[in-house]
């Protein structure tokens, strides 16, 4: 299998195998392809660790480091993840949340490895697309949420 032109490297302390098990769980189009692990000690750990998973999250693939603790996730990478409906909001959001993660405002949440995801339903994106009056009472409506309510941006847009 050849190796992907670009692919996002995420860096954990030492938990990249169960984060990307995670997700491969938790979102379509997503699996573990490669667990490799460290032929020599290394910095932040010793030979025969697990180093590097190749992994895909929602078709996108990725690399997880496990680096050791000298640097954290923060919010200005984040997966944005769109939604068809409530219930696939939902089933996402429950399951960063409720699996050790946080949650944040406007449709943000962080797994509890400190990785950022934006729950965002397709309604929100199509009503800011839009512009004009609807875009604005949709995201006043989205500025007052922390998980996105597809009814209540459904009603702004609506006016």
């Amino acid at each position: 299998m050849a190796t992907a032109k670009n692919t996002i490297c995420l860096w954990f302390d030492k938990d990249a195998e169960a984060a990307a098990r995670f997700y491969a769980e938790t979102f379509p189009d997503s699996s573990v392809s490669a667990v490799h692990r460290a032929p020599g000690d290394y910095p932040s750990g010793k030979a025969g660790d697990v180093l590097t998973v190749e992994f895909t999250v929602a078709g996108i693939p990725c690399l997880g480091l496990n680096g050791g603790s000298a640097f954290k996730q923060s919010e200005a990478f984040s997966f944005q993840i769109a939604t068809d409906d409530q219930e696939e909001t939902d089933r996402y959001w429950n399951a960063i949340v409720g699996n050790g993660g946080q949650e944040s405002a406007c449709g943000w949440c962080k797994d509890k490895w400190g990785v950022s995801w934006q729950i965002t339903p397709r309604v929100l994106t199509e009503a800011l697309v839009v512009g004009g009056d609807e875009a604005k009472r949709a995201f006043e409506a989205m500025m007052g949420m922390t998980k996105i309510d597809v009814a209540a941006i459904e009603a702004a847009r609506r006016g």
